[in-house]
């Protein structure tokens, strides 16, 4: 079988101000023509500083050894490292493009999609502009984009996160190159997304020909994308092996390790018995937390634009102690609601009782004195950390602004005791948030959220963009933490199983609209609801074996 990368002894070295850090160390990889190779591994394993290195985009601070020699389609052999300006501008599309994980950040949001698309076209075969408009119409429809001719013209705003994934995807393959790398393509889009796009994947290896080098974190997209798994830990190769061989008989440690921390559907039903029997006696009789009776939250259209419903009707209860699993797709409500029992969001009708105050209609004077006893763990703590604060400062500042503390150096003390409980070191209170890792970020935050010692917890997708074993630690850390301060929480996720191994209770939004609610149990053991079915069908499972036949009801319950 061709070989159309072969990375020999390759080491990544980048200065920096404490000292040089090896990133890769003597890595030897081979991509065959036509197949998926997927890196797997955690934060800091080197995987993505590995595939980048496939088309030279590494920093200047960046000292590379070793050769990464990659064969074009008419069987031309460069070795990446020693390529610099034009002959490396030339291979970037040609012979290997890249598929970048948040699109939104990679396509530019003053030109239209069409105009980005024809761009490398232009610059590499010299097509005029309706020729280049011609073939960026064409492989927008291929990628599975509907009307491309209107779409041609439309900026990335105006795509879902799926088709704006489509459009990246539509870039790499404008060029036909002989290797495309995927970067955590599928990490922040919903399980039905996610399906779509790992087809359109799959179509990029069988179709056009392309072989793929996939980066993540996701073992079950691996189990339903990956023809072989290289699993790298600190920046060393520790273990290859076909996809089938490797589920099944995992050889290494670590291997063994990651593919232990991946979440399973069904393994939440035992955490959910201990919880139970943790309750106090006359549990379900308590006062709910929060109550929502046909809540309703509408978005005022502009510019002549109608008016977004985006909850309609729903109710549902949260008692003291109780943990709510909301699942759905992007755009069916999930974040509103939790906003809107943060006070962030207000309630356009039916009725949101939290914590005794009725927020339909009420004053900013009314929901102040309740925001003490409410936490809010955000999907992005990068985003929600001021940049220019310390994580000490940061955690610090619900103690100050509710005046438990007069001063970020005042409530150290609070602040050291709650690094412990979340298990970081209190020296990390003097680091800034871009000084740690995704995961001692995501227990930062979760810190923050606990500090006023809340009755309720708000968690938005507080584990998407993290590893699997990174993954398994924060969901861990949570159930101590609800084990110990019996919070009530409300735990939003699109990843069922995630939500299956927290949540006494699931509900399901479909558009706006609570289409399904009860235990784990009955909502993914029975699921009775359509598209509940079709979300569970859309989940990849770590198991090659089993994921290939639930691609099969997938595909059929699609069609």
């Amino acid at each position: 079988m061709t070989d159309v990368v072969q990375i020999r002894d390759l080491s990544v070295t980048f200065a920096t101000d404490a000292g040089a850090v090896r990133a890769v160390d003597g890595v030897t990889l081979d991509v065959h023509a036509g197949e998926v190779l997927a890196v797997v591994g955690e934060s800091g394993s080197g995987k993505s500083v590995t595939a980048s290195s496939i088309l030279g985009l590494l920093p200047e601070t960046a000292s590379v050894g070793g050769a990464v020699v990659v064969t074009g389609r008419d069987g031309h052999e460069v070795d990446v490292a020693t390529l610099k300006g034009d002959a490396l501008r030339e291979l970037r599309g040609e012979t290997a493009a890249m598929v970048f994980q948040e699109p939104s950040t990679s396509l530019n949001p003053v030109y239209t999609v069409g105009w980005q698309i024809a761009e490398g076209l232009r610059a590499h075969r010299r097509m005029s502009k309706k020729a280049a408009r011609a073939e960026a119409i064409d492989v927008m429809r291929r990628v599975g984009i509907p009307d491309p001719e209107t779409r041609v013209d439309h900026y990335p705003h105006q795509f879902s996160g799926g088709q704006k994934q489509r459009v990246v995807i539509a870039q790499a393959l404008a060029l036909n190159p002989g290797v495309i790398v995927a970067d955590e393509p599928t990490t922040a889009l919903d399980v039905t997304v996610q399906a779509e796009i790992l087809d359109l994947l799959r179509r990029c290896r069988d179709e056009f020909g392309a072989a793929i080098v996939l980066i993540t974190h996701n073992m079950g997209v691996v189990a339903d994308l990956a023809d072989r798994v290289a699993v790298m830990y600190q920046g060393k190769v520790v273990e290859q092996a076909g996809v089938r061989d490797l589920f099944a008989e995992p050889r290494e440690a670590y291997t063994r390790q990651l593919l232990g921390s991946v979440p399973r559907i069904g393994v939440g039903l035992a955490r959910a018995a201990e919880r139970a029997e943790r309750r106090p006696p006359e549990w379900d009789t308590a006062a709910p937390v929060v109550e929502a009776n046909d809540l309703r939250i509408v978005y005022p259209g502009r510019l002549r634009q109608p008016d977004f419903v985006a909850v309609d009707g729903v109710s549902f209860a949260i008692r003291p102690g109780e943990v709510l699993g909301l699942v759905g797709e992007s755009g069916s409500g999930k974040t509103t609601i939790g906003r809107a029992m943060a006070g962030l969001t207000p309630v356009s009708g039916g009725s949101l009782s939290v914590l005794g105050v009725e927020m339909l209609g009420a004053k900013e004077r009314i929901i102040r004195p309740i925001r003490s006893r409410v936490g809010f763990v955000f999907q992005d703590p990068a985003t929600s950390f001021n940049p220019l604060l310390t994580i000490a400062q940061c955690i610090a500042e619900p103690l100050v602004v509710h005046r438990r503390f007069g001063s970020p150096a005042a409530a150290r003390g609070r602040v050291d005791e709650l690094l412990e409980a979340v298990q970081l070191p209190r020296a990390y209170g003097d680091r800034f948030p871009h000084e740690l890792s995704g995961g001692q970020r995501q227990r930062a935050s979760l810190a923050r959220a606990l500090a006023l010692e809340p009755e309720l917890l708000i968690a938005d997708e507080p584990t998407s963009a993290l590893d699997v074993s990174v993954q398994a630690r924060v969901l861990d850390l949570f159930d101590e933490l609800h084990r110990e301060l019996g919070f009530a929480a409300l735990f939003i996720s699109h990843d069922l199983a995630v939500v299956d191994m927290l949540a006494d209770r699931i509900a399901v939004l479909h558009r706006g609209k609570l289409v399904e609610e009860g235990t784990g149990a009955e909502v993914l053991g029975n699921p009775q609801d359509a598209y509940t079915q079709r979300l569970l069908a859309s989940l990849p499972v770590p198991d090659p074996e089993e994921q290939a036949q639930r691609r099969e009801e997938w595909e059929a319950m699609r069609g």
